[in-house]
């Protein structure tokens, strides 16, 4: 896991938020140490202000997997890179497609302070963050065709 440009290690949820949200491009994405479960990991991807979380575990025979919606089948890849490169493809049971890798070099350059892991417990997908919440709100005030009941529909 370490050689995949896209793990960040246990950053927790929070500051995996936090390096979405600077990037803040939908489908922006990257991997972390779950802070629930040992020995497994998480893809986090950004879709319309809202991080979603998949979990990425190992099977006895050593396969890949992720956690994904209900009613879509899980595949299993021999290697976490074939994966992401499956989920680069609309339609896998993830919000969005995984589209703009956030490496952990790129970061290392840019960004050295540390945060505290998180002890969250959420499986799926957080909550809306306020910092992406307001950014997603300053984005649709500047788009004036926006189609509001696609919002309401994709959010209710």
């Amino acid at each position: 896991m370490e050689n995949l440009p896209v793990y960040h290690g246990p950053i927790g949820k929070e500051e995996g938020e936090r390096r979405l949200a600077q990037d803040g491009r939908d489908g922006c994405y990257l991997v972390r140490n779950s802070d629930s479960v040992p020995d497994v990991y998480c893809l986090c991807v950004l879709s319309n202000g809202y991080v979603y979380t998949y979990r990425l575990h190992k099977d006895g025979a050593g396969s890949w997997a992720a956690d994904t919606s209900p009613g879509v089948q899980k595949r299993y890849f021999r290697k976490i890179r074939n994966l992401i490169s499956a989920f680069q493809e609309p339609g896998q049971g993830i919000a969005m497609p995984l589209l703009y890798p956030v490496t952990a070099q790129s970061r290392a350059h840019t960004h050295t302070e540390a945060q505290p892991a998180s002890n969250s417990l959420s499986p799926t997908h957080t909550s809306p963050n306020p910092y992406l919440q307001g950014r997603a709100q300053h984005a649709a005030q500047g788009q004036k065709h926006r189609n509001k009941t696609g919002v309401r529909q994709a959010f209710g």
